[in-house]
């Protein structure tokens, strides 16, 4: 390890150099293995990766194009009494966000009684007047959630960011721990690790359990993922997941309006689409109520919807809970449905919109993480403490202009776990985006997640549009 690693909590050395109970059955298998050996695997897993086509666009650059989205093979490990901790703090949250969204789309009883201010939904891009007072069936809103969780201690975790409108990355834990089962199969007899390659099978579940009301055969509903098309950024997840589920491959053009259903082009004729499980943003999803210039949707999609001819997954509108300034009133959110304390912190977040926020914001700007409340990926966000004098001005400028557009955080000593280097193991920091599934009986979260690792050393974006990796998480079946 080198010695910058000191400033950070590392996840698998304590600071005597003890390595955590974590970490022990697993690097007593390491200690055994042939680094020239290991050293070959890594190249297998690029190789792998390579043919099954497990890329990531890269956004924003001279050279953008498709690129293998790095893999290193130690894995992220959390012990099984860590995770039930943060199952309890992660489904909290994720009930409380879908009675949020069914609220602020009925009642607005939060609004009502002054738990959040009304401009907060008035001046919402992300807000969709079209769901006013509609309920999607089952009630669901965020059938597929992905909640950023951030590490800073021995036993702090905090969420960065809730993920509820098309999040992403599924496919990439799933596909991690395929590889290192196939690379070494042996360590799996000597460490015992939740699984996680039924999810592809309880997500189908889950989305069948929230049938419209037209679904002419409950026992076998048709299936279909919503894809931009092979020029997302995300095309190799939409394919993968339509394929472990055994569901239809779909873009816009396939499908069509018929008789008050959605229905699908087949070698046999159109056939009606009970769930759609879109990965296509809500103002692209039908052209004659979003954007009429949209080539990706279905015109008409959204009247079959709210009729109750289809189920929209997730639901239209759920945008909203990404916004990183309702994100700063989450734990107002969580007591306020569920009547408890939030089991897992926010980041410390300021809103740029405020007066004297702002005004703390911009004398401290050089500390400070800025983000874009409707931004992901890791764009259009600047990390203070790494910013050029130029950068810091022109951020300046952008809040001065638009204070409404962003929120700042503290920068984060966030965690680290080792990589594999050429020159051994070095710490990487790490966040982790564990997968929730909602259906009307059940809240079932996948033990484990992606854990997203920066790795460039020193850096604190992890995300995958920026360059960043990713590794297999690990919760241990027992302590």
């Amino acid at each position: 390890m080198t010695d910058g690693a000191a400033a950070f909590f590392d996840e698998m050395t304590a600071p005597d150099g003890s390595v955590r109970p974590a970490y022990a059955d697993y690097c007593g298998w390491l200690a055994n293995q042939d680094p020239a050996q290991l050293k070959r695997k890594g190249a297998e897993a690029e190789e792998f990766f390579r043919r099954t086509g497990i890329t990531f666009n890269v956004y924003g650059q001279s050279d953008a194009e498709e690129r293998l989205i790095p893999f290193d093979m130690l894995p992220r490990i959390v012990t099984a009494r860590e995770w039930w901790k943060l199952s309890r703090g992660i489904e909290q949250r994720v009930r409380a966000l879908n009675s949020f969204l069914a609220d602020l789309y009925h009642r607005q009883d939060i609004i009502r009684a002054g738990r959040l201010p009304l401009r907060m939904v008035a001046q919402n891009a992300a807000f969709l007047p079209q769901m006013a007072g509609f309920t999607p069936p089952g009630g669901v809103y965020t059938h597929i959630c992905g909640i950023d969780l951030v590490r800073t201690g021995d036993d702090c975790f905090m969420v960065l960011e809730d993920n509820v409108r098309t999040p992403s990355g599924v496919s990439y834990m799933l596909e991690n721990r395929e590889t290192m089962m196939a690379m070494f199969p042996e360590l799996f007899t000597a460490v015992r690790v939740s699984e996680v390659s039924d999810y592809p099978r309880r997500l189908a579940r889950s989305l069948a359990a929230c049938l419209p009301a037209a679904c002419e055969d409950p026992a076998n509903p048709v299936i279909a993922v919503l894809t931009p098309g092979i020029y997302n950024s995300a095309y190799f997840e939409h394919a993968f997941l339509a394929d472990q589920m055994g569901a239809e491959l779909v873009e816009g053009h396939d499908l069509k309006v018929i008789d008050g259903r959605v229905a699908m082009r087949t070698t046999r004729g159109y056939k009606a689409v009970d769930v759609l499980y879109r990965r296509v943003d809500d103002d692209y999803l039908d052209p004659l109520t979003f954007r009429e210039d949209s080539a990706l949707g279905i015109a008409g999609i959204f009247d079959v919807y709210r009729a109750g001819g289809i189920t929209i997954a997730n639901a239209p509108g759920t945008g909203i809970a990404d916004d990183k300034a309702i994100y700063s009133f989450m734990p107002e959110i969580v007591e306020f449905y569920t009547g408890e304390k939030p089991l897992l912190d926010n980041v410390p977040t300021w809103r740029c919109s405020e007066v004297d926020s702002l005004a703390y914001v911009l004398d401290n700007l050089a500390d400070l993480v800025v983000k874009e409340v409707h931004g992901s990926g890791g764009y259009g966000m600047l990390i203070g403490p790494a910013a050029s004098k130029k950068e810091l001005a022109e951020f300046t400028a952008k809040l001065k202009a638009r204070p409404d557009n962003y929120i700042a955080q503290p920068t984060l000593a966030l965690s680290t776990v080792p990589v594999f280097t050429k020159a051994g193991l070095a710490p990487r920091h790490v966040d982790l985006r564990p997968f929730v599934l909602v259906s009307p009986e059940r809240v079932e979260i996948t033990p484990g997640g992606l854990t997203r690792v920066a790795m460039k050393e020193g850096s604190l974006v992890v995300n995958s549009s920026q360059g960043g990796g990713t590794k297999d998480t690990w919760v241990l079946d027992d302590d």
